[in-house]
Parts: structure tokens; C-alpha cells; sequence
């Protein structure tokens, strides 16, 4: 029977009830059933190793950079310095061991991290080595180019001061 059939036959709650079946448990029930699940999770988490911790906390970041980049919106708290400090900071190191193992200065990173200065295609490179390929360079890069972007359409103080070196405009006009 196809589903328009079924929804003219039975109604919408009947149909709920068919395929959920409803759990009566007492408040004791209930915390005890809590109390299991718990213990539970408790168990899951304690087998967890810190190597596959790590690893689903890189793909958890990769995926959220991914998200990012998928959507067309500019998020100025999202950019290569938020996710440069985040991945750093899943590590769990200390910002300068995190520099000698990309060979970069400390106050490079800094700077990185602080928004002060782009990364060379060099540093973009070495975090997708870094990360055994996990984050990739082109998802570093994309980041970039989305606040390059970003700037560039919103910034009009360099229109105006750009302005004054170009003369001889098109006469067409094309919006």
C-alpha cells in the first residue's frame, strides 16, 4: 500500500502509534535506566584511546572548516586564525614545540594565530603534511581566499583611493 493510501485510511496519530511504541517507566525506572546509560557511555569513553580522540577531534574540525567553506556567508570570527589556533590547540602543545614542528618561528605563529599576518603557501603546505593530509592545504587556502574575498567587496575605502589611477572608463555600463 503506498503512502498517500495509508494517510487516507488512518490518521496521522494512528499511524504514530503504530510505528512508536510508547515506553511506560516508573520515575525509579526512568533513573535507573539513566544510570545504566550512563555507565555506559562511561565505558565507551574510558576504551577511547587518545590516538582515535585525536583523530576524531582533526576530522571534527576538518568537517566544521569544510562546513565553512560550503557555505557562501563570511563569518569574521571563522578565519585561518581561528582554525590555525584551534587545530593547535587539539594537539595539545605548546605553541612554540607546534612551530619547530612546521619550521617557523614562535612570533610567526603568533602572528598567524592573531590574525596579523596570511600565511605564505609554504606554512599552508606544511600544516596539510602536518596533519598527515587530514586537513588539506586547498581547505587552508580556501580560507584565505573567502576573507580575500570578503575584503575585497566590502572595502570601500580602497575603491575610492584606487579611483584616482584609472581614467578612460568603459562607456557601457554592465550591473
Amino acid at each position: 500500500m503506498n503512502t498517500k493510501k495509508i494517510s487516507v485510511k488512518y490518521t496521522s496519530e494512528e499511524l504514530a502509534d503504530a510505528y512508536v511504541h510508547p515506553s511506560i517507566l516508573s520515575p525509579a525506572q526512568k533513573k535507573e535506566a539513566g544510570n545504566q546509560l550512563k555507565a555506559a557511555r562511561a565505558k565507551v569513553q574510558a576504551e577511547i584511546t587518545a590516538e582515535d580522540k585525536l583523530t576524531s577531534d582533526i576530522l571534527q574540525l576538518r568537517f566544521r572548516l569544510e562546513d565553512y567553506l560550503s557555505n557562501g556567508a563570511f563569518n569574521p570570527k571563522l578565519k585561518f586564525s581561528y582554525f590555525l589556533k584551534a587545530y593547535v590547540q587539539l594537539l595539545n602543545k605548546k605553541r612554540k614545540v607546534f612551530a619547530r614542528e612546521i619550521n617557523i618561528d614562535e612570533t610567526e605563529l603568533s602572528q598567524l594565530i592573531n590574525d596579523h599576518r596570511s600565511p605564505s603557501e609554504n606554512i599552508i603546505i606544511r600544516l596539510e603534511l602536518h596533519s598527515n593530509k587530514a586537513i588539506p592545504a586547498i581547505a587552508w587556502y580556501k580560507l584565505i581566499e573567502k576573507e580575500k574575498e570578503h575584503y575585497i567587496i566590502t572595502n570601500k575605502t580602497i575603491r575610492k583611493r584606487e579611483e584616482k589611477n584609472v581614467s578612460n572608463r568603459l562607456a557601457v555600463a554592465i550591473d
